[in-house]
């Protein structure tokens, strides 16, 4: 049975372009028409949280096509699948996703603008304020070693629910510290359980999208991820500045993130197919003992011992890691991207408060250059992917992942300029403060749709394998990130601001060909992986051979 994107019920709802391309479709060989069909069925099982590895070359059985004891979906158009929910249901649940997201990244900021308050109030350092930022990205770094494993054990939903309402409560430790210890030991077990909802809800968006749906939806995603460090340093810049005083950032926080969690208490269901099928399997047990007492689903013969939880979820991550070449330059690309946003929180008060003499509310609304450039960046994304829907058409669901990287080509030498700018026109306080600020703008741009296109080329290159080089990433970043804001200050400091601005620069010049390179010789790279099923490029030998054989 061919479960190819055409045919599944999800993909009635094609649009102009996809119906247009119906004529460029190539038709395939029966053997790799099931081929297609295995590998869209196990991207739709398990989203990217495939359990198995790479050299189990066949899904298991599903009741059509071998044990009739083993739990599935009612046919193609069950309205319980995830995959087959109404468009709106989708995006209703996307948006909730995104608030979530832009909460838990507001918390990784807004206390930037509180940190001069918190030196005063504590008698300490600037150096060991900044630890607030620091050891929170620092509970990034080690909590999907704990979220993976549970959201593929019990589910996307339950581990959100526990993690949200931690991270809310912690909040309390924060606004009511009396010393520092108690304020960096609650940021960081807050950042430990804040990247459970960032993990829990790009998941989500694997579960319910399709290929074509996901290029929107990824948009909005990353947009929020970029929105909530913006908005922090602003908001807060005007609490801790008021008669309110710096500890209302942690309650405003607080107030924030307990909405976000009955938000998503009521309205964000169960996606992951595998927990749903397996409730689907104890609930036909409960409902007939007798008829149903062999019936079973998949994740109920799963290997959930430590050892098999740790493989899949610790080992898997670094095995990818040191294995896949892009990965590699893809996690180090984004590392020093995440890294030069979260530097921008302690070196625009070098520029602007020390420099220019501007206050800590007038600092905080320079991050509204890139709340906007995020936006553009998210626009540019749909511009550089808006011919996805015919992709997805000719390639039978399996386009070329380096369709990606048109947003990435274009980001890379913009963030390039924008270091320089920010660098060379920041330094000198005879420069009016909107020239620097401007460069905001296009930093907020690049730092986004490098982002959004090279997260996307992840999920398109490893599909079902697309959460481990997701955790992979994510430890990563978040680490590299935490260590930024640690010397920022020196750095901006001791070299100069147009100093400091250069060496980003050159650094990020260094990164800029990635995309490029990935274009041309990506294909080649993902060949040679173990990790990477290439359904595009069998199509492409496929159509290859047939046209040597003078059969198209």
């Amino acid at each position: 049975m061919t479960h190819s994107i055409l045919s599944t019920p999800r993909s009635s709802s094609s649009t102009l372009h996809e119906v247009g391309a119906l004529a460029l479709r190539p038709v395939l060989s029966e053997a790799l028409e099931q081929e297609i069909a295995r590998d869209e069925l196990r991207t739709e099982k398990y989203g990217g949280d495939d359990p198995r590895e790479p050299a189990a070359d066949t899904i298991p059985p599903t009741p059509e096509e071998g044990d009739p004891n083993l739990v599935s979906w009612d046919g193609t158009d069950d309205p319980a699948n995830p995959q087959n929910w109404s468009v709106k249901y989708k995006w209703a649940v996307t948006v909730v996703c995104s608030f979530l997201t832009v909460c838990v990244t507001f918390a990784s900021s807004a206390p930037t603008s509180a940190t001069l308050l918190i030196a005063e109030h504590f008698h300490t350092s600037m150096e060991v304020v900044n630890l607030v930022t620091t050891c929170f990205l620092l509970g990034y770094v080690f909590g999907p070693f704990f979220w993976g494993p549970g959201s593929e054990l019990l589910g996307r939903r339950p581990i959100f629910i526990g993690a949200f309402t931690a991270f809310t409560l912690l909040h309390l430790g924060e606004a009511l510290a009396h010393n520092m210890q108690t304020l960096l030991v609650s940021r960081f077990l807050g950042g430990f359980f804040a990247v459970a909802p960032m993990t829990t809800c790009g998941g989500i968006i694997a579960d319910i999208w399709d290929p074509v749906g996901r290029g929107l939806s990824t948009s909005m995603f990353s947009a929020s991820v970029f929105i909530g460090p913006v908005m922090g340093p602003i908001i807060a810049s005007f609490v801790s500045e008021s008669y309110l005083g710096w500890r209302w950032v942690f309650w405003l926080m607080m107030i924030f993130s307990g909405a976000c969690c009955i938000l998503g208490i009521v309205f964000l269901p169960e996606t992951y197919a595998p927990v749903l099928l397996a409730k689907k399997a104890k609930r036909l047990r409960k409902e007939d003992p007798e008829k149903y007492k062999d019936l079973y689903a998949e994740q109920d013969r799963q290997d959930w011992s430590f050892k098999g939880l740790m493989h899949r979820t610790l080992l898997r991550p670094f095995h990818m890691l040191a294995m896949e070449p892009i990965l590699v330059l893809v996690t180090v690309y984004l590392a020093v991207v995440y890294g030069v946003l979260y530097s921008l929180f302690e070196a625009l008060p070098v520029i602007f408060i020390t420099r220019r003499g501007f206050t800590i509310s007038q600092n905080g609304l320079i991050f509204i250059g890139v709340g906007i450039g995020a936006i553009l960046g998210s626009l540019l994304n749909l511009y550089f992917t808006r011919h996805y829907p015919t992709l997805i058409v000719k390639w039978h669901g399996f386009p070329p992942p380096e369709q990606r990287l048109f947003g990435a080509m274009f980001a890379g030498p913009c963030l390039v300029i924008g270091a320089f700018w920010l660098g060379w026109t920041g330094e000198y306080a005879a420069v009016p403060w909107y020239v620097p600020a401007m460069s905001m703008v296009l930093i907020g741009l690049s730092v986004n749709l490098v982002f959004m296109s090279f997260l996307s080329y992840l999920v398109d290159t490893y599909l079902m394998y697309s959460a481990s080089a997701f955790a992979a990433n994510t430890v990563v970043r978040s680490a590299v990130a935490a260590a930024f804001p640690l010397f920022t200050v020196q750095m901006f400091t001791n070299l100069g601001v147009n100093w400091a601005g250069t060496l980003i620069g050159f650094v990020s010049l260094a990164l800029a060909p990635s995309p490029f390179l990935f274009y041309k010789y990506g294909a080649k790279i993902r060949s040679r992986s173990k990790f990477a099923p290439c359904i595009d490029l069998k199509i492409a030998a496929e159509l290859e051979a047939q046209k040597e054989k003078g059969q198209v």
